[in-house]
C-alpha cells in the first residue's frame, strides 16, 4: 500500500485522468480510489480481471494500475491481454513482491512504469504525471493530433538535416506556418499537411496512427 504519511501535493499539470485500478486487495483498492478520486480523477478499482476487462469494455481508461501478483490468474496473463485488445493502453505496474526478473518481464510488454509497494503517493503522482507529459492522456483528441503532427514533423525534418526554411522551400508552405505546426499551436490543413509528409518522405496516415486515431 502506498506511504499514508505522503502529503505532497499532486503536480498542477496533470489533468483529470479516467484510471481503472486492478487488484485483489481490498483495503488497497479503498485506498488508491480515495486519494486519486481526491486528485480530480476518475477511479474504477476491482478486484478480478474479469471485472477488469469487463469495466475497460464498457469505458476504456487512460491508465491502468495492475497488480502483477494475485491469486488464480497472475498479473503477467492479463497484461498479455491488455497487449492483444489495447497496444497502446498506459499500463502502470504495482507490485507488493518486486523483483528484476518480474521488472524484465513487464517492460518488454511495454509497461510505462513499475511501482513497488509501499511506494509513496508522490511517487504514483510523478507516474501519472510523466505518463500525461509523455502520451499526452487526458487530453481531446484534437490536442493529442495537433501535438503528435508537430512531433513526427520535428522528428523527420531533423533526420533529414533540414531547416524550417529548407521544408519550406520544398513543400511551399510558410516557415511561419510550419514554425507554428511543430510547436503544437495549430493543426495543419489537409492540403499543407500532404505538402509536408510528401516533402519528408513520410506517409500522413503513419502521423494519425501515432497520435492514436
Amino acid at each position: 500500500m502506498p506511504d499514508a504519511g505522503a502529503t505532497t501535493p499532486p503536480p498542477t499539470q496533470v489533468p483529470a485522468l479516467s484510471i481503472v485500478a486492478l487488484d485483489d486487495d481490498d483495503d488497497f483498492r479503498q485506498y488508491i480510489r480515495g486519494v486519486l478520486e481526491a486528485d480530480g480523477h476518475d477511479v474504477r478499482a476491482v478486484s478480478t480481471p474479469e471485472e477488469f476487462f469487463s469495466v475497460c469494455e464498457d469505458r476504456l481508461p487512460d491508465v491502468v494500475l495492475l497488480d502483477i501478483k494475485m491469486g488464480r490468474r497472475s498479473g503477467e496473463e492479463v497484461l498479455a491481454e491488455i497487449r492483444e485488445r489495447w497496444s497502446k493502453l498506459c499500463v502502470i505496474v504495482v507490485t507488493g513482491y518486486p523483483s528484476l526478473d518480474s521488472m524484465r518481464q513487464t517492460f518488454k510488454q511495454a509497461v510505462f512504469d513499475y511501482l513497488a509497494k509501499p511506494f509513496s503517493l508522490s511517487d504514483l503522482r510523478r507516474a501519472l504525471s510523466q505518463a500525461v507529459a509523455a502520451l499526452g492522456l487526458g487530453q481531446r483528441p484534437q490536442d493529442r493530433l495537433r501535438a503528435e503532427l508537430g512531433r513526427q514533423m520535428r522528428l523527420a525534418r531533423i533526420e533529414r538535416g533540414w531547416t524550417l526554411k529548407d521544408l519550406s522551400e520544398s513543400s511551399g508552405v510558410s516557415v511561419s506556418q510550419l514554425s507554428s505546426i511543430e510547436r503544437g499551436t495549430h493543426l495543419p490543413s489537409i492540403e499543407s499537411l500532404v505538402a509536408v509528409s510528401i516533402a519528408l518522405g513520410r506517409k500522413p496516415s503513419v502521423w494519425m496512427d501515432a497520435a492514436g486515431l
